[in-house]
């Protein structure tokens, strides 16, 4: 294959209709000797491995779009798309595909998009092509009704399209568009709206690239404004795009091209969701292309503006600049906000690119400036954002954290803000403290950490966090529960201790050896205990959850922790207090008690029935605590009489141990 390689991303389409990116890599086309044919392939760009190969079909229609797509279907419902990095790769391939079909290049689609019946073949036969009525007034009911007939079947639909296409009609439909409002006739006015509503329906680039050209787009959303269903009421969409929406460009856009694709995608995004009726089950599918068109419109913009340097240096430079003042720095970090909203289009693997070039760019700084200040409203669009970082590169964040706290005091390092927000959070419900309780837990989740040949992300980063942040985010819970008692029991302040022992039962679950030295130092079990004497049910089970996590990895070191203070004493109490109601609580705790007795935990049963046996042996209706009891005297049966023990389960192991 002595083709120039061209540098392309490989689409396909899932089954919801959104576009997954399977890589990027160089195409080339040749004969391929296993498909029997000239064929197209793409080879990764990181390692070489094949990522498509792909044969030209001679029926197949391969369509071509904004000048640097093209787009085919290789069986039904598998939709493929090629998105070159340059035009001129673009229409290369393109050739090659015409040249293989024996088409003319300048054509946009290779092959009529066919399925139609034996009667519509007949049909065909006879009418090769599809003739549209004059462009005038007195025709348009005639025309509605022909897009209307065409619509059902796609051998017609392909037909109109081209006919649409090939005779410029899009603009002087658009020109009678301005007559009708121009003599208030709501007949024709109606009319157009069926004609543009079914234009759309083709699902065909070349049209829709007419449409949404700066000169036609704001009278194709003025035909879409007269539905018949509202009869002399039409909606005012071009009075909201003119009047009430406004453009800010918080840091000036130099590229017109990047400013006016800005422009041509909102407004499409408009269409799309407020302007278009809610496409049918049947007519979901037909409008694919649209979805398309602003997915990549989107790809686009997020590369350009990633592309800017300037931009990108002027807005991160304005964002921490102590001059700036408060209106500017609140649009500045909305604008961030809704970029990396925006970059939600790109795939997992370009979205982790995307956030890199942020940061190198040094968002995580700005945003630790941003987060220290007293704005509310600025401060919760920069936890969205470091949302945004959190959840694609956690990594990234912790390796900032991790180097800023040589050069730093604790208190401002920019996870301790993003804990101290979490405790101070006004908001009755806690909305905002539940969003970053799910930060740190991302954050401090091993499951997500790297580990290479020189160090071990897991092992530095838990160590810098149980040295340097620990002992904030457990502040609230030690400093509610000394001298064994509750200091505030409302109910925000329960959700919020439930919310930091969520996160340390998590921390139990998979940290063991720092969260282990924390608790039996810090002597945190007790403290948690405490809880159980909440009047907020909720706040109590937490308390028991996270007990119940430390009693079930069966460790030693916290089982003597336990045994030495005495810490099942405030559990029992919670027991003997609830009563004889059959509620979370009294299963709770039954259930921890059957824990230690069917996993035979020695140390603790026999802890349990020497110190609580005489508060729960009345209890009778369910046969746990007899069921301890019993346990414990079959230890001390065998500690009496080892030669017991050894009969009883080395010459019988069937016994129940």
């Amino acid at each position: 294959m002595t083709d120039t390689r061209r540098r392309v991303k490989v689409y396909t389409l899932n089954e919801d209709r959104q576009w997954d990116d399977r890589g990027t890599g160089h195409v080339s086309s040749g004969y391929v000797e296993r498909l029997k044919g000239m064929s197209l392939l793409v080879r990764a760009e990181s390692d070489g491995s094949l990522l498509l190969e792909s044969k030209i079909n001679p029926n197949t229609a391969y369509q071509k779009q904004q000048d640097t797509l093209i787009v085919w279907s290789e069986a039904e419902n598998y939709d493929l798309a090629l998105s070159f990095q340059e035009k001129a790769g673009c229409d290369e391939i393109w050739e090659k595909i015409c040249q293989v079909q024996g088409k003319d290049p300048s054509v946009d689609i290779t092959q009529e998009l066919v399925d139609e019946s034996e009667e519509e073949r007949f049909d065909d036969m006879s009418s090769p092509g599809l003739e549209l009525p004059p462009c005038e007034l007195g025709r348009l009911e005639e025309l509605a009704e022909l897009v209307a007939s065409s619509l059902p079947s796609p051998l017609r639909r392909e037909k109109l399209a081209l006919a649409v296409e090939n005779e410029g009609y899009i603009r002087k439909l658009l020109e009678l568009f301005r007559q009708c409002e121009d003599l208030e006739n709501a007949d024709g006015l109606h009319h157009l709206y069926e004609i543009v509503k079914g234009i759309f329906l083709l699902n065909r680039t070349a049209l829709f690239e007419v449409m949404f050209s700066e000169e036609c787009i704001m009278d194709v959303i003025g035909c879409l404004e007269h539905d018949p269903v509202l009869g002399a009421a039409p909606r005012r969409h071009r009075d909201f795009l003119t009047k009430t929406a406004r453009f800010k460009e918080v840091i000036p856009i130099g590229d017109p091209e990047l400013r006016a694709k800005i422009h041509q995608t909102y407004r499409v995004q408009y269409i799309q969701d407020m302007v278009l009726p809610t496409p049918s089950v049947f007519e979901e599918n037909m409008l694919s292309t649209l979805h398309s068109f602003i997915f990549f419109n989107k790809v686009e913009i997020v590369g350009m503006l990633q592309d800017d340097e300037k931009f990108l240096t002027d807005l991160f430079a304005q964002l921490t600049d102590e001059a700036t003042d408060d209106d500017k720095r609140y649009e500045l970090v909305n604008f961030l906000k809704e970029f990396c909203a925006f970059s939600q289009t790109l795939q997992p693997q370009n979205r982790e690119a995307f956030f890199k070039t942020l940061s190198n760019m040094g968002i995580l700084p700005a945003l630790e400036v941003v987060l220290g200040m007293d704005d509310v409203q600025v401060r919760g669009a920069a936890t969205d954002i470091f949302s945004y970082l959190v959840e694609y590169n956690p990594s990234m964040v912790r390796e900032f954290v991790m180097q800023e706290s040589q050069q730093n005091d604790d208190d401002i390092l920019l996870i301790n803000l993003i804990i101290e927000h979490m405790i101070c959070d006004t908001d009755p419900e806690l909305g905002g403290a539940v969003q970053l309780m799910g930060l740190l837990r991302t954050l401090v989740d091993p499951e997500n950490m790297l580990a290479t040949a020189n160090k071990t992300e897991k092992t530095e980063f838990l160590s810098f966090f149980y040295k340097h942040c620990m002992h904030i985010l457990s502040a609230p819970l030690l400093a509610n529960t000394t001298d064994d008692k509750l200091s505030k029991d409302d109910f925000q302040t329960s959700q919020l201790l439930a919310l930091i022992l969520e996160l340390l039962t998590f921390c139990v679950e998979h940290h063991t050896y720092h969260i282990k030295n924390y608790i039996i130092n810090k002597d945190v079990l007790r403290r948690v205990l405490v809880l159980t004497a909440s009047q907020h049910a909720f706040l109590a089970l937490c308390a028991l959850r996270f007990m119940r996590r430390i009693i079930g990895l069966k460790d030693e070191f916290y089982n003597r922790y336990i045994i030495r203070n005495f810490l099942f004493e405030p559990v029992v109490k919670a027991f003997l207090n609830n009563g004889a109601r059959y509620n979370l609580m009294n299963s709770a705790i039954i259930e921890m008690f059957e824990y230690v007795r069917v996993e035979d935990v020695k140390s603790l049963t026999a802890h349990i029935v020497e110190n609580y046996w005489k508060a729960l042996e009345d209890v009778n209706y369910v046969q746990t605590f007899k069921g301890l009891k019993l346990r414990y005297e079959q230890q001390r049966e065998r500690q009496d009489n080892p030669k017991l023990d050894r009969w009883l389960y080395i010459d019988n192991p069937k016994l129940d141990r």
